[in-house]
């Protein structure tokens, strides 16, 4: 018979932390992942979890089913409605799963290095919705991987994870302290990257830029943009053109719009639906 828990013991409040501290998130090694989309991709990506939680007084959706046979006997947890719904942040229902899933080394070892690299840095965001929303643009426009740099949201928040709508499984994510950090990194790869920031003040439009060539793209916190460190690691600054009264773009739309340009700009006029591009990026 499979586990049960029917109350608030131990190892459900151990869960229920895992929504709100990050320190018992990364204690723990693992962080709670809500959501039909979420979870199917964290299972197609073959990301380790720990367990999958579910209510066995239910009848189940097929997929909910399929994805409780896709793991081991010993991974499934039966939970009672009410704490459930706890878990799954729902005043009402509770989801039919919820996944425990592991935490990945912040090594940057775990980028892909290709002649193609398309790395996005976030620079101290402040925000775990915009962490998970460039996440998501990220996987949409091609990026390599998303690098978060010095004191920072946690990319792991349920926030974030929701806001990723499941492509944190899918795009590499690293945290790491510093942009000395990333530069040693790339110096190691011996791919001969350029490093472009983010900034109002840049030297050109990004539409001007030439980006179809390995790339390092840079964006600054939600409130100071760009640190001076990073300023002074990168090759060159770029603004992002703007009409009308606004004097800023949010860090995550300005962050998408980058990496829309450096897709555009790989991408030829027509291409096939099946290529998953229904329209063409020019």
């Amino acid at each position: 018979m499979p586990e049960r828990i029917s109350s608030r013991n131990a190892r459900f409040q151990q869960w229920q932390a895992l929504l709100s501290s990050r320190r018992k998130r990364q204690q723990a090694g693992e962080f709670l992942v809500h959501g039909v989309r979420p979870i199917t991709l964290a299972v197609r990506h073959d990301w380790p979890l720990h367990a999958l939680l579910y209510d066995a007084d239910r009848r189940l959706s097929r997929w909910a089913a399929d994805t409780l046979r896709s793991v081991d006997g010993r991974q499934r947890i039966a939970v009672a409605r009410e704490l459930l719904a706890e878990l799954g942040e729902k005043d009402e229902d509770s989801p039919e799963l919820i996944a425990v899933a592991a935490l990945p080394a912040d090594d940057l070892g775990r980028v892909p290095s290709s002649a193609d690299l398309r790395v996005l840095v976030f620079d101290r965001p402040s925000s775990p919705g915009n962490i998970g929303t460039l996440i998501r643009s990220a996987d949409a426009f091609g990026a390599t991987a998303l690098i978060v740099t010095g004191h920072a949201a946690d990319p792991y928040d349920p926030k974030s994870v929701r806001a990723s709508t499941g492509s944190l499984f899918a795009v590499p994510v690293v945290r790491v302290a510093s942009p000395a950090s990333v530069r040693d990194w790339l110096r190691g790869t011996g791919i001969p990257a350029v490093i472009v920031g983010l900034d109002e003040t840049g030297q050109a439009d990004i539409g001007a830029r030439d980006l179809t060539g390995p790339i390092v793209l840079v964006v600054g916190n939600e409130t100071t943009g760009l640190s001076a460190a990073w300023k002074a690691e990168c090759d060159v600054l770029l603004r992002i053109p703007m009409t009308g009264s606004a004097s800023s773009l949010n860090a995550a739309t300005a962050g998408t719009i980058a990496l829309y340009e450096t897709a555009r700009q790989r991408t030829p006029l027509f291409v096939p639906e099946s290529s998953g591009w229904v329209r063409s990026l020019a």
